[in-house]
Order: structure tokens, then sequence, then C-alpha cells
């Protein structure tokens, strides 16, 4: 019996993968890739099926954050040109969830640039919330609003929100390499605050960041000691602009392994592969969802994704079913056709806003040859979202 086979057992059966065995993981050889692979996707069977759940993000107040997060577009001092605005009104949140829950998502992600909301803010949310569910009454709301204070997650659980995300990111042991403005403490106590009020604790990491594999594992440990219900993996987007500017440390089979790190060591936790997945799996994202068994659909909250209906048509391909919906293939078509009907009538392509540059490509595309300003060729560059929230253009959903 091999150890990724023993592995597999145990974590079925509720016996996690220990930081040692994890350290393994993370360093096995490229030819026995997919073995680690079969026996992650074992346990990903035993606590979920062949189930994925879809999930959409509207993001509500873009940029403008005193936060100094190295990795984030948003942050204080970003020369990144992302789109900029405060609070949507309530009814065009609605009106961008309910894209979202039309391309087969079943959770809607309500998320906010900033340290922390005011609790006029959360108020704000919690009116959205309670009228995304009065239109549609099957939706689970997550909010995402940064550091919360007294009462706030407790307000929030009231209105109607499900869950809350307040991803860790990184290490403890790196934390201050990424950002000065806070602490990994502090990102502690609102996921535990979150929990306490009933909330359903959502918190993940990024990946790619300069972290050793000891580090990758601490940060797994940590969201383990959280009992998170969910576990968003992002791989870095190095935006322009920001600290992290010009970072690929990542691999298509490192990510993999790192996201059956996540699995053997948290089984039973929704595992979802999140921002960065077309850049840095790329043409390995389908093997990524029998390892995971939740996505978002389309676009994120400053940069855009591959289009929904290929996310959609990965789901059918691999057989999988989205949480939801009777029939994932149906789902898909009837995106397909209402997305062709759409073309026919109103053209190829909507008006891209006045800002956006001409020269961006989809996330995780080549820069043709010659064609990056510095002189580097075939370099992956992330695509500034000019859709969806905050513009007049329809979203990738």
């Amino acid at each position: 019996m091999t150890m990724m086979t023993t592995l597999a057992e145990r974590a079925c059966a509720g016996d996690p993968a220990t930081a040692e065995e994890a350290l393994t993981i993370l360093r096995t050889a490229d030819d026995e890739l997919l073995d680690l692979v079969a026996a992650a996707g074992r346990v990903r069977r035993t606590f979920f099926g062949r189930s994925v759940k879809v999930n959409y993000l509207v993001n509500l107040k873009s940029g403008l954050c005193p936060e100094d997060c190295g990795y984030c577009s948003q942050r204080l001092g970003s020369d990144t040109e992302i789109l900029k605005y405060s609070w949507l009104p309530g009814d065009e949140a609605r009106r961008q969830a309910e894209y979202g829950l039309a391309g087969g998502a079943s959770r809607v992600c309500l998320v906010a640039s900033g340290r922390g909301p005011s609790n006029r803010d959360v108020d704000r949310v919690a009116a959205m919330t309670e009228d995304i569910k009065a239109h549609n009454p099957d939706v689970e709301v997550c909010a995402c609003l940064g550091f919360l204070k007294d009462g706030q997650a407790e307000r929030l659980r009231t209105a109607g929100v499900d869950a809350y995300n307040h991803n860790l990111n990184t290490a403890e042991s790196n934390y201050a390499e990424i950002c000065s403005t806070h602490t990994f403490a502090d990102r502690v106590d609102t996921v535990q605050q979150a929990r306490t009020a009933g909330l359903s604790p959502c918190s993940g990491l990024i990946v790619g960041m300069g972290e050793s594999d000891e580090q990758i594992v601490e940060a797994i440990l940590a969201l383990r000691d959280l009992d998170a219900d969910s576990i968003p993996v992002n791989f870095l987007i190095p935006f322009e602009g920001t600290p992290l500017a010009g970072t690929y440390e990542l691999t298509p089979q490192h990510c993999l392994r790192i996201l059956c790190a996540v699995r053997l060591m948290c089984p039973d936790s929704e595992l979802r592969i999140a921002g960065g997945r077309e850049m840095h799996l790329r043409t390995l994202q389908p093997l990524a969802l029998h390892v995971a068994n939740s996505l978002f659909l389309g676009d994120y909250l400053t940069s855009e994704g591959q289009d929904a209906e290929a996310d959609l048509d990965m789901i059918v391909d691999g057989g999988f079913s989205i949480i939801g919906h009777e029939n994932a293939e149906a789902l898909r078509d009837r995106v397909r056709a209402e997305k062709a009907a759409h073309t026919a009538a109103f053209g190829a392509a909507e008006p891209a806003d006045e800002a956006a540059p001409a020269s961006t490509l989809p996330c995780g595309k080549t820069v043709p040859s010659g064609a990056s300003d510095d002189g580097r060729e075939n370099v992956l560059v992330p695509t500034i979202r000019r859709r969806g929230a905050g513009t007049t253009v329809s979203p990738n959903a």
C-alpha cells in the first residue's frame, strides 16, 4: 500500500494528514502527481461526491483601501489602474448578484474594500442581503467586509448572511512580509467573531508570494485549527503597481500539490479554487476539480477570469453536478443559448468603459511576443476588470 493510499484512507476516516506528511505531498515528484490527485480525489468524493459549488463575487466597493497588503491591487499606494467606486446602490447589488445566480451560482459573495465596515456599512449590507434573499430565497450569502467590530457579525447573521469570508492569506511567520498595517492575529480574531455569531467561517490563503513549503503547511494548519468550513485557495495575481508585481513562482503541478495538501489536511472542508487559477493552473484546471469541490464563476474583484461558459464546460465535461441544479449540462446549454441570443441582438461585444486600456488580455493569457512594454516576451498578465459591478457593461456570468 502506497503512502498516498494510506493518507487517503485515513482522511476518508476523518484522520487528516500531518504537517510532516503535507510537506511530503508538496515535494511529490511530477511522475507521482496523478497518483496524488487520485488519492485526494478519493477524499473529495467521500465528503462531497461529484458536486461542485459555484460561487459568484459582487464587488460592492472597489479600491481606495487604507491597508498595505502587498498582493492587493486595492492596497494603499497601489498604482494598478483598477476600477474605483464607492458603494453600489442596493438594487444594483441585487442585479449583479442575479447575473451570477442565472449562471449557476448558489452562493453570492458580497465584498467591499477597506479595513472594516462602519455600523452604517453593516446596515447597508444587511439591507442588500435581505433584498437579495427576498427575491432569491434559496441563495446563500457570504459577506467579506474586512475586520469586524463587536456586534457586527450578529447584525449580519440576523439579516440572513450565511457566511463570512476573511482569509488568513499566509502563515503567521510570513505575515509581516506581506502587510504592516494589521497582524495575523487580527485576522484570526475576525474569523472567530464570525463563527461565534453563527456565521459559517470562510477563510483561505494566497500562494505564490514567496512563502516556503513549510509556511504553506503552517497556514493550512492555522485554517484547520480555526475549523474553516470553506477554504478558498488563491494563486497570486501579480498586479503591476503592487510590491509583488512580476512574481511568478508557481507551476501548474505545484498548484495541484498545494490543493492536494489542503484536501488531505482538511478533508471535509469545502475547497475552492479561487483567484488566479486560470493564470497558474492553466490547462490543469479541470484536473483540479477532482480535488477541489468549489470555484468562483467568471470574474474576480478587480481582474477578469476566463469566460463563465468555459467554467461550466469544465464542470460538465468532468462529469460533475452543480449544487442547486438538477442538470449541469442543461444549465450550461441554457447559458450558452442566452449568450448567443444576446450577441445576436446586441452584437459580439459591448463597448468597454472609456477607462479600459486597449492592451489588456484575459487573465492567464500570454502577452504576444514583443508586445510587452518592458521587453519581456510570453509573460502572463492579468486583465483589469472593466465589466460587471461598477460599470455599464454586462458581467462575465
